[in-house]
């Protein structure tokens, strides 16, 4: 099998060289949606063979569901990754060893996390499986402005041998930047409550699946309570202590930070009105008045 890959990218020079260097071992149809980025990721993803589209982005979604409609994609089947994904040579030599007509149209990828230098191998999160190998029309994103999966729209799927790096080599300044960005998106989505082109939660089908249900049940647990039971089920219970400080770092702000972060925003959002009422002048002063 010689899948179209298909990169999305912003300000990813730093990631997208070797990113592209293990996909051109599988294809030479490549193509690189970029975001009009400011540094040289054009520049990089020329010099190893992809063809670069711009397009603006609004979400991963959109721009995903973007990239399959509008591409000229010439080959039976696409590979979809971000900038800071890159796939190690058992991954690429499965896929190569598939034939056109394998026997499901899309295949789950094992990804593991690599932050601040160290890959995460703990927590229950190492690996998390991911829709990313499909047939052309088989496969969509989820209509989602955060926390979006692919979607199998026709016939089942197998998982593939080896792994897959996020290599998170943005500062931690930038971490916490787009976590709070999706933060707000994951605030919208909760209050949309949307179920069109959505993943179905089922604790038995795919991994994806699994996991939406999981976060399901997570979300009907109380505010403020569930970020410490989910940092103490990931860090203690999941071993993600294990992972050393960098872990002790990532299982802190992924797991309990963004979270905190999450129910935040949306108790805000509930108390909105009383938040903005006028400020009263005896709260100030500190006189009471007589009942």
């Amino acid at each position: 099998m010689r899948p179209t890959v298909i990169v999305l990218t912003f300000n990813s020079e730093d990631t997208l060289g070797a990113t592209l260097a293990q996909a051109r071992k599988l294809s030479d149809e490549i193509f690189v949606v970029d975001s009009f980025s400011t540094d040289s990721t054009d520049s990089v993803a020329a010099s190893l063979g992809a063809q670069v589209v711009q397009h603006a982005f609004e979400h991963y979604g959109a721009q995903r569901n973007w990239a399959i409609d509008n591409l000229p994609v010439s080959r039976p089947w696409q590979l979809h990754l971000d900038a800071d994904e890159v796939m190690d040579d058992t991954l690429v030599q499965s896929i190569l060893d598939l034939s056109d007509n394998p026997p499901h149209t899309g295949y789950f990828v094992p990804r593991y996390v690599r932050f601040l230098g160290r890959v995460m191998r703990h927590g229950a999160m190492s690996p998390t499986w991911h829709l990313r190998l499909f047939r052309n029309g088989a496969g969509r994103c989820e209509d989602r402005k955060y926390d979006q999966h692919f979607l199998l729209l026709s016939g089942s799927s197998g998982q593939l041998r080896g792994v897959m790096i996020d290599d998170i080599a943005m500062s931690l300044s930038e971490w916490t930047a787009r976590h709070n960005r999706w933060a707000d998106s994951e605030v919208a989505e909760l209050f949309a409550a949307q179920s069109a082109n959505r993943l179905q939660p089922d604790l038995f089908g795919t991994p994806s699946q699994r996991k939406r249900f999981l976060r399901e049940r997570y979300n009907r647990m109380p505010l403020f309570v569930r970020p410490y039971l989910f940092f103490f089920y990931r860090y203690f219970l999941r071993l993600g202590i294990l992972d050393g400080r960098e872990g002790f770092i990532y299982w802190t702000l992924q797991t309990f930070w963004f979270r905190f972060l999450i129910d935040a925003k949306i108790w805000e959002r509930r108390n909105r009105e009383r938040i903005r009422q006028p400020i009263d002048s005896t709260l100030i002063s500190g006189e009471k008045t007589t009942p």
